[in-house]
């Protein structure tokens, strides 16, 4: 079974999980699109914008009004496979994604509201790796890595509040319209 369809088969499931589904093992912030990222133990998430000063909230990112995401979510494990298959270690932030997970597929947050710290998040689509990731990662090979689910999701914040390294993340339940969710994500871009 590929990667694509076991999370695909494991998203019913796990969003109707009652009980913890992963835990956030590194938290990652920058100021702008193309600035290294820095780790931080806890940082405020604030309700549709993002993680307070990182590139997303701010509208400094390298594709701010082209593509909007709040929050980046990416596994650790994925992390993990890059750095054995590919020789490629991201572990310092240069997958360019905010909040790395252990224990949850990521994919499997999709279509999902999910509970990280006191934040409510969406989980509303995945996030490719494109060209840019690879310039600012000055390695060649980075973007190709990231593909095949590796490169993690976008989410939106629903409810703001703080979140920490060690947070557990718990699925809360399927979306109940993601259609709504899509038009919530277009009026919001053509509001900007």
């Amino acid at each position: 079974m590929s990667r694509t369809e076991s999370a695909k088969d494991q998203a019913a499931t796990d969003a109707e999980d009652d009980g913890p589904t992963g835990v956030v093992e590194t938290i990652f912030t920058t100021p702008e699109g193309s600035a290294p990222m820095e780790d931080v133990e806890g940082i405020e998430a604030l309700a549709r914008q993002g993680l307070a000063g990182d590139r997303y909230a701010e509208g400094t990112g390298y594709y701010s009004g082209l593509d909007e995401c709040d929050v980046t979510f990416i596994e650790q494990e994925a992390i993990a496979e890059i750095r054995e298959e590919h020789g490629i270690d991201l572990a310092d932030g240069r997958h360019r994604r905010n909040v790395v997970t252990s224990g949850v597929s990521v994919h499997n947050l999709l279509n999902t509201e999910f509970r990280v710290g006191e934040v409510v998040f969406e989980g509303t689509r995945p996030r490719p790796p494109c060209a840019h990731v690879e310039q600012v990662a000055e390695e060649e090979g980075v973007a190709r890595a990231l593909k095949n689910q590796r490169g993690g999701i976008c989410a939106t914040v629903v409810e703001g509040g703080e979140i920490s390294v060690g947070d557990e993340i718990e699925a809360l339940g399927a979306i109940s319209d993601p259609d709504e969710l899509a038009d919530a994500i277009r009026k919001r871009l053509t509001e900007q």
